[in-house]
Protein backbone atom coordinates (compact mmCIF):
# COMPACT_ATOMS: atom_id res chain seq x y z
CA UNK A 1 0.00 0.00 0.00
CA UNK A 2 1.22 3.74 -0.66
CA UNK A 3 1.95 6.10 1.72
CA UNK A 4 3.51 9.26 2.11
CA UNK A 5 5.01 11.44 5.25
CA UNK A 6 4.11 14.95 5.52
CA UNK A 7 7.32 15.77 4.89
CA UNK A 8 7.52 14.21 1.35
CA UNK A 9 3.74 15.81 1.07
CA UNK A 10 6.03 19.04 1.22
CA UNK A 11 8.64 18.53 -0.51
CA UNK A 12 6.13 17.22 -3.32
CA UNK A 13 4.21 20.29 -3.22
CA UNK A 14 6.82 22.81 -2.16
CA UNK A 15 5.00 24.06 0.99
CA UNK A 16 5.26 23.96 4.80
CA UNK A 17 5.08 21.76 7.86
CA UNK A 18 3.19 22.75 10.43
CA UNK A 19 2.93 20.01 13.30
CA UNK A 20 4.81 16.44 12.91
CA UNK A 21 6.68 15.89 9.90
CA UNK A 22 6.52 12.19 9.97
CA UNK A 23 2.93 11.79 10.13
CA UNK A 24 1.91 9.31 7.18
CA UNK A 25 -1.16 8.90 5.58
CA UNK A 26 -1.90 6.01 2.97
CA UNK A 27 -4.92 7.65 1.17
CA UNK A 28 -7.05 11.46 -0.23
CA UNK A 29 -10.57 12.21 1.08
CA UNK A 30 -12.62 14.96 1.73
CA UNK A 31 -12.20 16.63 4.94
CA UNK A 32 -15.95 15.37 6.12
CA UNK A 33 -15.08 11.92 5.92
CA UNK A 34 -11.68 11.51 6.36
CA UNK A 35 -9.67 9.38 9.20
CA UNK A 36 -6.60 9.75 10.85
CA UNK A 37 -4.57 7.48 7.69
CA UNK A 38 -6.01 10.01 5.20
CA UNK A 39 -5.06 13.33 3.53
CA UNK A 40 -7.61 16.29 2.52
CA UNK A 41 -7.05 20.11 2.12
CA UNK A 42 -8.66 23.80 2.89
CA UNK A 43 -7.94 26.10 0.13
CA UNK A 44 -10.25 28.84 1.58
CA UNK A 45 -10.53 30.71 4.84
CA UNK A 46 -14.66 30.82 4.30
CA UNK A 47 -14.10 26.25 4.81
CA UNK A 48 -12.61 27.07 8.60
CA UNK A 49 -15.05 25.51 10.24
CA UNK A 50 -14.86 22.12 8.53
CA UNK A 51 -11.38 21.82 9.30
CA UNK A 52 -12.19 22.15 13.19
CA UNK A 53 -14.24 18.84 12.82
CA UNK A 54 -11.92 17.19 10.41
CA UNK A 55 -10.05 14.01 11.52
CA UNK A 56 -7.74 13.98 8.81
CA UNK A 57 -4.33 13.14 9.56
CA UNK A 58 -2.60 15.58 7.19
CA UNK A 59 -4.72 19.10 5.91
CA UNK A 60 -2.99 20.80 3.41
CA UNK A 61 -4.25 24.90 4.08
CA UNK A 62 -4.02 28.08 2.37
CA UNK A 63 -1.74 30.50 4.15
CA UNK A 64 -4.50 32.34 5.71
CA UNK A 65 -5.46 29.30 7.84
CA UNK A 66 -1.74 29.03 9.40
CA UNK A 67 -2.92 29.94 12.97
CA UNK A 68 -5.73 27.83 13.27
CA UNK A 69 -4.78 25.03 16.13
CA UNK A 70 -3.24 22.12 15.47
CA UNK A 71 -5.38 19.58 17.55
CA UNK A 72 -2.91 16.41 17.05
CA UNK A 73 -3.02 17.19 13.34
CA UNK A 74 -0.68 17.91 10.78
CA UNK A 75 -0.88 20.93 8.70
CA UNK A 76 1.38 21.90 5.40
CA UNK A 77 0.87 25.44 4.16
CA UNK A 78 0.92 25.89 0.23
CA UNK A 79 0.66 28.63 -2.19
CA UNK A 80 -2.50 27.24 -4.13
CA UNK A 81 -4.04 24.17 -1.94
CA UNK A 82 -5.80 22.97 -5.15
CA UNK A 83 -3.12 22.40 -7.47
CA UNK A 84 -1.10 20.95 -4.56
CA UNK A 85 -3.92 18.36 -3.51
CA UNK A 86 -4.21 17.39 -7.20
CA UNK A 87 -0.82 16.22 -7.01
CA UNK A 88 -1.04 14.16 -4.20
CA UNK A 89 -4.54 12.71 -5.59
CA UNK A 90 -1.99 11.31 -8.51
CA UNK A 91 -0.05 9.84 -6.43
CA UNK A 92 -2.46 8.01 -4.57
CA UNK A 93 -4.76 7.05 -7.51
CA UNK A 94 -5.24 3.94 -9.38
CA UNK A 95 -3.50 3.73 -12.90
CA UNK A 96 -5.83 4.07 -15.97
CA UNK A 97 -6.05 0.71 -17.81
CA UNK A 98 -3.82 0.28 -20.95
CA UNK A 99 -4.58 0.61 -24.11
CA UNK A 100 -3.39 -1.93 -26.28
CA UNK A 101 -1.47 -1.14 -29.31
CA UNK A 102 -2.64 -2.05 -32.73
CA UNK A 103 -6.20 -2.44 -34.24
CA UNK A 104 -8.46 -4.76 -32.74
CA UNK A 105 -9.80 -7.29 -35.10
CA UNK A 106 -13.45 -5.93 -35.15
CA UNK A 107 -12.58 -2.32 -36.12
CA UNK A 108 -12.86 -1.09 -39.48
CA UNK A 109 -9.79 0.84 -41.51
CA UNK A 110 -9.70 1.53 -44.71
CA UNK A 111 -6.31 -0.19 -46.42
CA UNK A 112 -5.38 3.59 -47.22
CA UNK A 113 -5.63 4.73 -43.71
CA UNK A 114 -1.79 5.85 -42.45
CA UNK A 115 -1.36 4.80 -38.71
CA UNK A 116 1.54 6.59 -36.69
CA UNK A 117 3.99 4.45 -34.06
CA UNK A 118 2.35 3.13 -31.47
CA UNK A 119 -1.60 3.72 -32.08
CA UNK A 120 -4.27 1.98 -30.32
CA UNK A 121 -8.12 1.52 -32.45
CA UNK A 122 -10.46 -0.01 -29.89
CA UNK A 123 -13.09 -2.65 -30.54
CA UNK A 124 -15.75 -1.26 -33.44
CA UNK A 125 -14.03 1.83 -34.24
CA UNK A 126 -14.46 2.85 -38.00
CA UNK A 127 -11.31 4.69 -39.92
CA UNK A 128 -12.51 5.94 -43.46
CA UNK A 129 -9.98 6.67 -46.36
CA UNK A 130 -7.67 9.43 -46.49
CA UNK A 131 -7.92 9.49 -42.66
CA UNK A 132 -3.89 10.05 -40.93
CA UNK A 133 -3.34 9.13 -37.13
CA UNK A 134 0.07 10.41 -35.48
CA UNK A 135 2.26 8.13 -33.35
CA UNK A 136 0.99 7.21 -29.67
CA UNK A 137 -3.29 7.86 -30.18
CA UNK A 138 -5.57 6.37 -29.15
CA UNK A 139 -9.63 6.05 -30.59
CA UNK A 140 -11.88 4.39 -28.34
CA UNK A 141 -14.33 2.02 -29.15
CA UNK A 142 -16.90 2.86 -31.44
CA UNK A 143 -15.46 6.14 -32.79
CA UNK A 144 -15.94 7.13 -36.10
CA UNK A 145 -13.07 8.96 -38.36
CA UNK A 146 -14.12 10.31 -41.82
CA UNK A 147 -12.84 10.79 -44.52
CA UNK A 148 -9.28 12.89 -44.73
CA UNK A 149 -9.41 13.19 -41.24
CA UNK A 150 -5.62 14.26 -39.81
CA UNK A 151 -5.14 13.37 -36.09
CA UNK A 152 -2.42 14.29 -34.36
CA UNK A 153 0.12 12.82 -32.03
CA UNK A 154 -0.65 11.50 -28.37
CA UNK A 155 -4.08 12.26 -28.68
CA UNK A 156 -7.09 10.20 -26.63
CA UNK A 157 -10.39 9.87 -28.26
CA UNK A 158 -13.06 8.40 -25.65
CA UNK A 159 -15.30 5.59 -26.72
CA UNK A 160 -18.01 6.91 -29.23
CA UNK A 161 -16.44 10.33 -30.20
CA UNK A 162 -17.17 10.88 -33.76
CA UNK A 163 -14.97 13.39 -35.91
CA UNK A 164 -16.20 13.88 -39.48
CA UNK A 165 -15.04 14.48 -42.86
CA UNK A 166 -11.87 16.60 -43.40
CA UNK A 167 -11.62 18.14 -39.81
CA UNK A 168 -8.00 18.33 -38.19
CA UNK A 169 -6.78 17.50 -34.68
CA UNK A 170 -3.59 18.22 -33.54
CA UNK A 171 -1.25 16.86 -30.94
CA UNK A 172 -1.87 15.82 -27.26
CA UNK A 173 -5.86 16.07 -27.73
CA UNK A 174 -8.44 14.76 -25.74
CA UNK A 175 -12.20 14.36 -26.83
CA UNK A 176 -14.12 12.42 -24.43
CA UNK A 177 -16.99 10.01 -24.98
CA UNK A 178 -19.65 11.59 -27.08
CA UNK A 179 -18.34 14.32 -28.64
CA UNK A 180 -19.00 15.11 -32.50
CA UNK A 181 -16.53 17.26 -34.61
CA UNK A 182 -17.62 18.41 -37.72
CA UNK A 183 -21.34 17.81 -37.82
CA UNK A 184 -22.90 20.60 -40.07
CA UNK A 185 -23.57 24.28 -38.87
CA UNK A 186 -26.93 24.87 -38.79
CA UNK A 187 -27.57 26.74 -41.63
CA UNK A 188 -31.07 27.00 -43.09
CA UNK A 189 -32.88 30.16 -44.94
CA UNK A 190 -36.69 30.43 -44.84
CA UNK A 191 -38.60 31.04 -48.17
CA UNK A 192 -41.44 30.90 -49.84
CA UNK A 193 -41.06 27.12 -50.95
CA UNK A 194 -40.16 26.38 -47.14
CA UNK A 195 -36.70 26.51 -45.45
CA UNK A 196 -33.79 25.31 -47.57
CA UNK A 197 -30.54 23.74 -46.21
CA UNK A 198 -27.44 26.04 -46.62
CA UNK A 199 -24.59 23.83 -47.97
CA UNK A 200 -22.23 23.54 -44.92
CA UNK A 201 -18.59 22.68 -46.73
CA UNK A 202 -16.03 24.38 -44.42
CA UNK A 203 -14.11 22.31 -41.72
CA UNK A 204 -13.29 22.37 -37.88
CA UNK A 205 -9.41 22.67 -36.70
CA UNK A 206 -9.05 21.52 -33.08
CA UNK A 207 -5.15 23.18 -32.27
CA UNK A 208 -2.87 21.03 -29.65
CA UNK A 209 -3.25 20.71 -25.98
CA UNK A 210 -7.31 21.11 -25.81
CA UNK A 211 -9.40 19.01 -24.27
CA UNK A 212 -13.17 18.78 -25.09
CA UNK A 213 -15.83 17.21 -22.89
CA UNK A 214 -18.54 14.54 -22.51
CA UNK A 215 -21.10 15.29 -25.30
CA UNK A 216 -20.20 18.28 -26.69
CA UNK A 217 -20.17 19.44 -30.01
CA UNK A 218 -18.21 21.50 -32.80
CA UNK A 219 -20.14 22.18 -35.87
CA UNK A 220 -18.38 22.31 -39.39
CA UNK A 221 -17.93 25.88 -40.67
CA UNK A 222 -20.03 27.01 -43.64
CA UNK A 223 -17.15 28.04 -45.47
CA UNK A 224 -12.90 28.25 -43.97
CA UNK A 225 -12.88 26.36 -40.27
CA UNK A 226 -14.59 26.58 -37.19
CA UNK A 227 -11.33 27.10 -35.47
CA UNK A 228 -10.76 25.88 -31.74
CA UNK A 229 -6.83 27.19 -30.43
CA UNK A 230 -4.07 25.92 -28.93
CA UNK A 231 -5.20 24.82 -25.39
CA UNK A 232 -8.69 25.89 -24.63
CA UNK A 233 -10.51 23.67 -21.93
CA UNK A 234 -14.27 23.21 -22.54
CA UNK A 235 -16.46 21.11 -20.62
CA UNK A 236 -19.34 18.69 -20.72
CA UNK A 237 -22.64 19.66 -23.32
CA UNK A 238 -21.20 22.65 -24.69
CA UNK A 239 -22.21 23.96 -28.25
CA UNK A 240 -19.46 25.79 -30.45
CA UNK A 241 -21.01 26.99 -33.64
CA UNK A 242 -19.97 27.09 -37.40
CA UNK A 243 -17.49 29.60 -37.93
CA UNK A 244 -16.46 30.12 -34.14
CA UNK A 245 -13.54 31.12 -33.40
CA UNK A 246 -11.88 30.14 -29.36
CA UNK A 247 -8.96 31.86 -28.69
CA UNK A 248 -5.81 30.15 -27.23
CA UNK A 249 -6.21 29.44 -23.22
CA UNK A 250 -10.03 29.96 -23.60
CA UNK A 251 -12.04 28.12 -20.91
CA UNK A 252 -15.79 26.80 -21.64
CA UNK A 253 -17.51 26.08 -19.41
CA UNK A 254 -21.16 23.03 -19.16
CA UNK A 255 -24.26 23.98 -21.32
CA UNK A 256 -22.67 27.33 -22.52
CA UNK A 257 -23.35 28.11 -26.14
CA UNK A 258 -21.52 30.12 -28.67
CA UNK A 259 -23.71 30.90 -31.73
CA UNK A 260 -22.15 31.00 -35.55
CA UNK A 261 -18.80 33.40 -36.11
CA UNK A 262 -18.61 34.79 -32.66
CA UNK A 263 -14.69 35.25 -31.65
CA UNK A 264 -13.87 34.93 -28.39
CA UNK A 265 -9.83 36.12 -27.82
CA UNK A 266 -7.21 34.46 -25.52
CA UNK A 267 -8.27 33.42 -22.26
CA UNK A 268 -11.57 34.30 -22.25
CA UNK A 269 -13.90 32.55 -19.49
CA UNK A 270 -17.40 31.56 -20.82
CA UNK A 271 -19.25 30.43 -17.54
CA UNK A 272 -22.13 27.33 -17.12
CA UNK A 273 -25.44 28.07 -19.42
CA UNK A 274 -24.43 31.26 -20.75
CA UNK A 275 -24.55 32.03 -24.56
CA UNK A 276 -22.82 34.58 -26.67
CA UNK A 277 -24.57 35.75 -29.94
CA UNK A 278 -23.51 35.32 -33.40
CA UNK A 279 -20.67 37.70 -35.48
CA UNK A 280 -19.34 39.20 -32.29
CA UNK A 281 -16.12 39.78 -30.49
CA UNK A 282 -15.48 38.76 -26.90
CA UNK A 283 -12.42 40.75 -25.83
CA UNK A 284 -9.52 39.03 -24.63
CA UNK A 285 -9.46 38.28 -20.94
CA UNK A 286 -13.14 38.44 -20.51
CA UNK A 287 -15.49 36.65 -17.92
CA UNK A 288 -19.00 36.37 -18.68
CA UNK A 289 -20.87 35.12 -15.31
CA UNK A 290 -23.23 31.62 -15.66
CA UNK A 291 -26.58 31.79 -17.17
CA UNK A 292 -26.00 35.41 -18.89
CA UNK A 293 -26.17 36.13 -22.45
CA UNK A 294 -24.29 38.40 -24.51
CA UNK A 295 -25.46 40.55 -27.14
CA UNK A 296 -22.53 42.54 -28.21
CA UNK A 297 -18.66 42.80 -28.59
CA UNK A 298 -16.72 43.37 -25.52
CA UNK A 299 -13.69 45.17 -24.90
CA UNK A 300 -10.67 43.01 -23.58
CA UNK A 301 -11.00 42.37 -19.40
CA UNK A 302 -14.43 43.14 -19.65
CA UNK A 303 -17.08 41.19 -16.39
CA UNK A 304 -20.46 40.65 -17.97
CA UNK A 305 -22.63 39.76 -15.97
CA UNK A 306 -27.27 39.77 -16.90
CA UNK A 307 -29.55 39.08 -19.69
CA UNK A 308 -28.50 41.15 -21.43
CA UNK A 309 -24.88 40.79 -20.36
CA UNK A 310 -23.65 44.35 -19.14
CA UNK A 311 -20.44 45.36 -17.25
CA UNK A 312 -20.35 44.27 -13.64
CA UNK A 313 -20.53 48.12 -12.50
CA UNK A 314 -23.72 48.81 -14.27
CA UNK A 315 -24.78 45.42 -13.59
CA UNK A 316 -24.61 46.12 -9.94
CA UNK A 317 -25.83 49.63 -9.70
CA UNK A 318 -29.14 48.04 -11.68
CA UNK A 319 -29.43 45.16 -9.28
CA UNK A 320 -29.22 47.45 -6.19
CA UNK A 321 -31.37 50.48 -7.57
CA UNK A 322 -34.49 49.06 -6.18
CA UNK A 323 -33.85 48.26 -3.23
CA UNK A 324 -31.95 52.16 -2.74
CA UNK A 325 -35.45 53.26 -4.09
CA UNK A 326 -37.38 50.75 -1.31
CA UNK A 327 -35.75 52.82 1.23
CA UNK A 328 -35.87 55.96 0.14
CA UNK A 329 -39.58 55.57 -0.23
CA UNK A 330 -39.85 54.41 3.72
CA UNK A 331 -37.73 57.26 4.54
CA UNK A 332 -39.70 59.99 2.67
CA UNK A 333 -42.69 58.37 4.34
CA UNK A 334 -41.42 58.77 7.71
CA UNK A 335 -40.50 62.38 6.84
CA UNK A 336 -44.21 62.99 5.93
CA UNK A 337 -45.21 61.53 9.11
CA UNK A 338 -43.28 63.66 10.98
CA UNK A 339 -43.91 67.03 9.05
CA UNK A 340 -47.76 66.24 9.62
CA UNK A 341 -47.55 65.55 13.30
CA UNK A 342 -45.54 69.44 13.24
CA UNK A 343 -48.43 70.80 10.79
CA UNK A 344 -50.81 69.27 13.91
CA UNK A 345 -48.77 71.11 16.73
Amino acid sequence: MKSLSARQIAEMVKGEVLGNPEQTVERVSSLKDAGADCCSFVGNKKYEHLLAATAAGIVLICRDLADQPLNNRTFIVCQNCDLAFGKVIEYFAMPRPASPVGVHPSAVVHPGVKLGKNVSIGPCAVLEEGVEVGDDTVIGAGCYIGNDVKIGAGCRLWPNVTVNYRCIVGNKVILNSGVVIGCDGFGFLPTAEGIVKVSQTGIVQIDDDVEIGANSTVDRARFGKTWIKRNVKIDNLVMVAHNVVVGQSCILVAQCGIAGSAELEQGVIIAAQAGVNGHITVGAGTQLAGTSSLAKSCPPNSIMLGTPAEPQREFMSRYTTPKKVERLKEKVAELEKKIAELEKK
